[in-house]
């Protein structure tokens, strides 16, 4: 039992670690769209997957968002 609530507690945490990580992330993506070298399609991904990341931010699905907003960093290559 002790353990279940170890885990739990640890699971919490990691989502609030990932929930304050999401906007950090999409100012990330906003300040390097401006100077990018992108494609038409490129640069229309990128600003739809950065879309998407804030959405899922919004609905608490942490781990979705992140996934997005990675990528969209992958496109833009940043960190």
């Amino acid at each position: 039992m002790k353990r279940l609530a170890l885990f739990a507690a640890f699971a919490l945490a990691s989502s609030v670690a990932f929930a304050s990580s999401c906007p950090k992330q999409m100012k990330a993506i906003d300040a390097a769209l401006p100077k990018a070298k992108l494609s038409a399609s490129q640069m229309s991904e990128v600003k739809q997957l950065r879309a998407d990341g804030e959405q899922f931010h919004k609905a608490g699905k942490h781990a979705e968002s992140m996934a997005a907003l990675n990528k969209a960093k992958g496109i833009l290559k940043i960190r």
